[in-house]
């Protein structure tokens, strides 16, 4: 299973997927079709990632990856 967060976060949801994951397109659509109902979203999807590449923490993109997904998991929380 492709990384995948969803929260509700600040009235609307949070969405995070990896580049190159095979549902990749389908967060995508899921994320417009939140907005078409009228639902405020937040779409992280970081280049030339792919399913697991948070793993090597050496990465440069794993780490802002690693922040991002921090950073939403406390806003969601501190509601």
């Amino acid at each position: 299973m492709p990384l995948l967060i969803d929260l509700a976060v600040e009235g609307g949801r949070a969405t995070a997927g990896g580049w190159l994951c095979p549902n990749r397109d389908e967060d995508i659509t899921y994320a417009l079709r939140l907005l078409q109902a009228g639902v405020s979203v937040e779409l992280h999807q970081w280049s030339g990632t792919f399913h697991g590449s948070q793993a090597i923490l050496s990465a440069e993109v794993s780490q802002r990856q690693i922040a991002e997904l921090a950073a939403v998991l406390r806003r969601a929380l501190a509601e």
